[in-house]
């Protein structure tokens, strides 16, 4: 982030595509390096507000609100640009687009119409990808270069930009350029990763919120029921994880995970952990403890239900030698050494509890969210059978 001092006016920040967003429906956007933002739901604003002390090792940072509005040039290339002092939190800076990854900053100073998105992802990895123009996401790879193997890592997994292109276009056809729109600020958990692999799952054996209609309610009740949310608790939404053998990332997504029998869960499990030469089993152990400490957490959470909410399982794809690890840009735990793997919650907007304020009369539930437990109780068994090898 860029220093400024207090008498400086503070820039317009162009907001990015998050370019490892690998799941979900909501535009994911960049704000800086360690902050992303996404448009504001009045219930999970209301959950990051009352957060539980306890839940908060397990969640994104809630930074707090920003303005942002819609902008078109003459060629009807789309942006999104958010005004800092309109909400936004005095710890937030813009983005420096002249140093950091390069990667990064050619998506900086991009517009998004449908051609300059294909055109920026062709020029950002010259001769050696290609953009699939009609972003078929029910294939296995997301990305593929001439010879069908996934795009190397500054081609990024195309996911978030899907989504972005999707919101752009519901925003500009609805509102005019002028409206101000509200989006949360939250930590970029995966901003310390040089590599990061990324597991979205969606947990809990329900997935619609209170306020569903019948026909949603019905079409999320058959995802459930054709799915492993049914008889594990959990599904995969979106994955990538780095190839050391290839130097690319395997990318998949909802459609894939949604297809998946119990068997193929634990399978597609394993190839999370699998850095293309071997399962990198020296992961198994902590993100195990990280579940469990999650697990006894959610089980004291009387009147939560975390319906439609999701569980990132994180690590980085590049291994590092002992002697250099405390170099590394892991996240911390509270002990000298830096974890190698972090277990975060995201994805509030249907998430109900006793005294939420977006919701006055809320549904209320006794006790824990069962259903979340159960995803959770048979992830962990799963990653027990890996370490034990069978």
């Amino acid at each position: 982030m860029v220093g400024q001092s207090p008498a400086e006016p503070r820039a317009a920040v162009l907001l990015q595509p998050f370019v490892h967003q690998v799941g979900g429906h909501t535009s994911m956007l960049t704000y800086d390096e360690h902050t992303i933002c996404k448009p504001l739901v009045s219930q999970e604003l209301s959950f990051y507000e009352s957060l539980p002390l306890a839940m908060r090792q397990f969640t994104p940072q809630y930074k707090g609100i920003v303005s942002v509005h819609l902008k078109k040039d003459s060629l009807g290339n789309l942006t999104l640009i958010a005004s800092p002092g309109l909400g936004q939190p005095d710890t937030c800076g813009h983005l420096d687009s002249a140093g950091g990854d390069p990667g990064v900053t050619l998506w900086h100073k991009c517009k998004w119409s449908h051609t300059q998105v294909t055109k920026t992802f062709k020029d950002s990895c010259p001769g050696k990808m290609l953009l699939r123009t009609d972003l078929q996401y029910h294939t296995d790879s997301l990305l593929d270069d001439a010879n069908g193997k996934q795009a190397e890592r500054k081609s990024y997994n195309p996911w978030g930009l899907h989504c972005h292109r999707q919101h752009l276009n519901r925003m500009s056809s609805k509102h005019n350029e002028n409206k101000l729109h509200q989006f949360l600020l939250l930590e970029n958990v995966v901003s310390k990763y040089s590599y990061p692999c990324i597991l979205d799952l969606k947990m809990g054996t329900r997935q619609h919120g209170d306020d569903a209609s019948e026909e949603k309610k019905a079409r999320h009740i058959k995802k459930c029921e054709q799915s492993t949310s049914a008889s594990l608790g959990v599904r995969i939404c979106g994955m990538q994880v780095y190839q050391a053998d290839s130097g690319h990332f395997l990318c998949k997504d909802k459609y894939y995970g949604r297809k998946l029998s119990p068997e193929g869960f634990r399978q597609t499990l394993r190839q999370f952990l699998c850095n293309g030469n071997q399962l990198r089993a020296d992961l198994l152990e902590p993100i195990i403890l990280r579940l469990k400490a999650l697990l006894a957490v959610i089980r004291k959470q009387s009147s939560y239900r975390f319906y439609s909410s999701s569980l990132l399982i994180i690590y980085d794809g590049q291994e590092h030698k002992e002697g250099a690890d405390q170099h590394l840009p892991f996240p911390k735990t509270h002990g000298t050494k830096p974890s190698r793997v972090d277990v975060r919650m995201i994805d509030f907007a249907h998430t109900t509890f006793k005294g939420s304020k977006s919701n006055p009369n809320p549904t209320l539930y006794d006790g824990p969210d069962h259903g979340y437990i159960f995803g959770l109780e048979n992830l962990i068994k799963i990653l027990q059978s890996l370490l034990e090898g069978k």
